[in-house]
């Protein structure tokens, strides 16, 4: 069970984009002054049309994954993000902490996604993010259940595609039990390849660092990929918010170039993606 990535392709690119706005500031950080609102507000007016202006530069399709808060919020952004041609995934309400949630809760909240996605996308969305990359005991169940075919929240991999377990049982003197392989496809993460943390001014901590190092592991991570995991996929997560301050636009274009300049590269969706799985 893998990727069978096209012909001559050696290793698959996701370049993966959530637009949180005004709602990772509401739904995680609890934080909803009219200085957080404005920087919500920078990320889909701003940020969505320097990150579109980027990625079409470099001719990269990507898949945003958005909250239906910030579909409602900001409509005219989700509607530039079509009209360039890239997907859209579900990313949760209004990036609530999905762990914390009721059963009950969730399902609704998954009911709600995929109705705002119908009346404001067009269409269902194929595959889901966690808004907190984390699951509560029913998500994996529940993602099957509304028929999405891929989610990407997960970190079990870092650089292949992977059906995902369920963790059935935990035990400290026994160790834990493993349901078997869910049928939907996990495109991983990882907090590494995330700008986030490590570029924003957080209210819990302050992140910040210098591009040229966030830049040094991007490559490094990529080059990893590229030489040893051939077959495989190296996803990054941006946030138009964050992305899109100047200097670290210039950083996230250096990056593509390094990416474009490899032979074998294949930037694509996350949905063209999984629809390489084979059995």
């Amino acid at each position: 069970m893998a990727l069978q990535l096209p012909e001559g392709t050696r290793l698959a690119v996701a370049i993966t984009s959530d637009l949180d706005a005004q709602a990772v500031w509401l739904g995680t950080f609890g934080a909803d002054s009219p200085s957080y609102m404005s920087r919500g507000e920078f990320g889909a007016e701003v940020g969505v049309p320097r990150v579109l202006e980027a990625l079409d530069r470099s001719g990269v399709p990507a898949t945003w994954c958005i909250p239906t808060h910030s579909l409602q919020t900001f409509p005219a952004a989700t509607e530039a993000i079509l009209e360039a041609g890239h997907e859209i995934a579900a990313h949760g309400v209004y990036h609530e902490s999905v762990h914390k949630l009721d059963r009950d809760v969730e399902r609704r909240y998954l009911e709600l996604q995929l109705r705002v996605h119908e009346d404001l996308v067009g269409r269902r969305p194929r595959g889901y993010r966690s808004p907190s990359w984390n699951f509560s005991a029913a998500t994996l169940d529940l993602l099957v259940e509304f028929g999405f075919d891929w989610d990407s929240s997960l970190m079990g991999r870092d650089f292949e595609a992977y059906r995902p377990r369920p963790v059935t049982s935990i035990s400290l003197e026994e160790g834990n039990t493993f349901g078997p392989p869910a049928p939907i496809i996990e495109v991983p993460v990882s907090w590494y390849l995330d700008d986030f943390p490590a570029l924003e001014n957080l209210p819990r901590s302050v992140g910040m660092v210098d591009t040229e190092a966030v830049l040094r592991r991007w490559v490094d991570l990529f080059d990893f990929a590229y030489a040893r995991v051939p077959g495989g996929v190296f996803t990054l997560t941006v946030h138009p918010q964050t992305i899109a301050r100047g200097h670290h636009l210039l950083m996230f274009e250096r990056f593509l170039d390094h990416v474009a300049a490899h032979d074998g590269v294949w930037f694509t969706t996350m949905s063209d993606l999984v629809d390489t799985w084979s059995e």
